[in-house]
Formats: C-alpha cells, sequence, structure tokens
C-alpha cells in the first residue's frame, strides 16, 4: 500500500512533475503569443503578411514545444497555441500569403 502514502504534488487541474520546465513554459508562451496574434490579424484582410508570418512562426515552435512537453499543462497550452497559429496561418495565405504583395 505505498501508493496510499505517496502525497500528491499535482496542486492543481493539470498534471506537473512538480519541477521547473524554462524552455518548455517559454515555447509556451511564445506559441499562446504568436497562435492569438496570428488569429486575431487573420480577421482584417490587409494584415495577411502579419498573420501568415506568425501562423508559420507560432506552428513551428508549437511543434517543437509539443516534442519536448513533459506535462499535460504544456501540451494543453501548446495546443491551444497551435490551433489560433493554424487558423491564423491558413486565413493569412487565403488573403494573400507570405509575399502576396511585395512582388
Amino acid at each position: 500500500m505505498a501508493q496510499a502514502l505517496r502525497p500528491n504534488t499535482a496542486g492543481g487541474l493539470f498534471a506537473t512533475d512538480g519541477k521547473p520546465h524554462p524552455l518548455q513554459d517559454a515555447l509556451l508562451a511564445v506559441t499562446l503569443v504568436l497562435g492569438i496574434t496570428s488569429f486575431v490579424t487573420a480577421m482584417f484582410h490587409s494584415l495577411h503578411l502579419l498573420s501568415s508570418w506568425t501562423g508559420l512562426v507560432g506552428i513551428i515552435t508549437g511543434a517543437y514545444g509539443q516534442w519536448i512537453s513533459v506535462t499535460t499543462r504544456e501540451r494543453f497550452g501548446l495546443i491551444l497555441g497551435l490551433g489560433a497559429a493554424g487558423v491564423g496561418f491558413f486565413l493569412g495565405m487565403a488573403h494573400g500569403g507570405l509575399f502576396g504583395g511585395l512582388f
């Protein structure tokens, strides 16, 4: 019955191992900021360059973050950021793309 004596260290809604993960947390924050920026700017047709580039970078950072993530909290936030970045990227591509109007 060693399991019954183990303390509950999760302390929240998402599972955590109680250790710091600065790289994963930084990737989570960057992916969320890029995803929200891409999603919001995709609603404006003239901001397609910003939305497509921030979406692309958000997808790349989110994918790398998923690859090295450790806890469920990190994965949950990364999926939200990846979804927003993906929607913003595809709408930005539909409005003119990565280089639309530059050449």
